[in-house]
This record gives C-alpha cells, sequence and structure tokens, in this order.
C-alpha cells in the first residue's frame, strides 16, 4: 500500500519537513546529472560504509571527502534511485508535517537525525566489516513513522492499493497502515540475504524503533502519547 494523504491538519508550516525534502531531492539532482563513474564515487564518499566506519579499513584517498563520522549524516541526504527518493519523500511529506508540528521545528531537526544515527547503526553493528555503503533517508523516516504510530494511531490515513492492474484507494487507520509496513520490514529484514547490496531493513527497524523511544521525550507535554492495543480489546463489542 502506499499512502498519499492523511486526515491530521497542522497549524504550522512545517518548514524543516519541506527543507529536508528540497535538500534530498537537490542532491538526487546533482547526483543523477553526473557520469556513472562520478555516481559511484559519491556514494563511495558520502555514503556509510560499516567496515570504514568502525575502522576496519580506508577509503582510497579520491573518496576520502569527509571524516568517516560525518557519512553518518550526509548518507541521509542520498539515494539510489528515482523509485528510491520518490518512496522516502512520499512517507516524509504525508507523516514529517504532523511530526514537526508535535514538536516544534528545532527539537525536529534532532529526531530526525537521532533516528537517522540510530537507523545507521542498527544496520551497520550487526556487520561491522561490511564494505558495502549505505545511502538513504530511510532510516531517518523511518523514525517518524514511529513517532507517528504513538502520537496519532486512529488518524485516517489515504492510500492506493494496487490489486492486480486496478488501483484502488481507502483510507485506513494510521495503525493499521504504518503496522503493516514495520511488519513488512521485520519479515524482510528475517528473509532477505546479506549477499551484496539491497534495502536496508535493519536501518528501517531502528530507525522505527527509535522513533517510538524518543518520542514522549522530544513532543510538546500537551500532546498526548497513545500506546497501541493497550485499551484495544477487539471482544469488547461482543462482552457488553
Amino acid at each position: 500500500m502506499f499512502p498519499i494523504h492523511d486526515e491530521n491538519p497542522v497549524r504550522i508550516i512545517p518548514y524543516v519537513t519541506y527543507t529536508f525534502m528540497a535538500i534530498c531531492i537537490g542532491v538526487f539532482l546533482w547526483q543523477v546529472t553526473r557520469t556513472q563513474g562520478d555516481q559511484n564515487v559519491i556514494v563511495y564518499a558520502l555514503g556509510v560504509t560499516p567496515a570504514v566506519l568502525f575502522g576496519h579499513m580506508e577509503l582510497q584517498p579520491g573518496l576520502a571527502w569527509v571524516p568517516s563520522s560525518v557519512t553518518v549524516f550526509t548518507s541521509m541526504f542520498l539515494h539510489g534511485g528515482w523509485m528510491h527518493l520518490i518512496g522516502n519523500m512520499l512517507y516524509l511529506w504525508v507523516f514529517g508535517n504532523n511530526i514537526e508540528a508535535a514538536m516544534g521545528h528545532i527539537r525536529f531537526i534532532v529526531f530526525y537525525f537521532l533516528c537517522g544515527i540510530a537507523a545507521v547503526f542498527a544496520q551497520a553493528l550487526p556487520e561491522t566489516t561490511s564494505q558495502i555503503p549505505m545511502i538513504g533517508a530511510s532510516g531517518a523516516i523511518s523514525g517518524v513513522l514511529g513517532a507517528y504510530i504513538l502520537l496519532y494511531p486512529m488518524a485516517r490515513v489515504t492510500v492506493i492499493i494496487p490489486i492486480f492492474i486496478i488501483l484502488h484507494r481507502v483510507k485506513i487507520p494510521a495503525l493499521v497502515v504504518l503496522g503493516v509496513w514495520f511488519g513488512m520490514q521485520l519479515f524482510s529484514s528475517i528473509t532477505a540475504s546479506s549477499e551484496g547490496g539491497g534495502v536496508a531493513f535493519g536501518a528501517h527497524i531502528g530507525g522505527f524503533i527509535a522513533g517510538m523511544l524518543f518520542i514522549p521525550f522530544f513532543k510538546y507535554a500537551k500532546v498526548p502519547l497513545h500506546i497501541p492495543f493497550v485499551h484495544f480489546n477487539p471482544l469488547e463489542r461482543f462482552m457488553k
């Protein structure tokens, strides 16, 4: 399913969300206008390579554009293709504005980067000698999704569900949309092969959990926190 809109209005202009989107789009346009060789250099120079981050290897001098610790941040603004970019920007567009409104602009910047950092380490720690660079805003955005599911679990989200060749547009609670998304990441992380490149499912899971853990400390006190399923009893209607 692909979320395209949520029925959860905000009273602020989410400048930070828009800025992150603009930077990601601008950086990607810079990437795709380079030669294929230069694009590969950019990924290795500004992406996070676990083996480099943990000191198991060093990049060639021409690839060491920034210190390895800085790549934890620069990697969040790189993407591996149009679908990678569009998917991430769609989720940030739908869910980011509400999380920014729930904590304010400055705290949202800190929250976003902390979730991104947690995502990087969740992916890298299990295999610190990996020489495969990681790029993408997915980990940080996963943190936004983790926060959303605790703040607005019953917000209605319009999603597109492709069934065969027909696209169905339905409205589903965020708890279901994001719960299914997280379940898919968890299942994929278990079944995916660790050989070669691919989707960093570990980063998605790590970022999502980080968002859930961080949100109580970043949200405004007036914004209520909801714990999914704590007050949900599927048999309640039959017990009355």
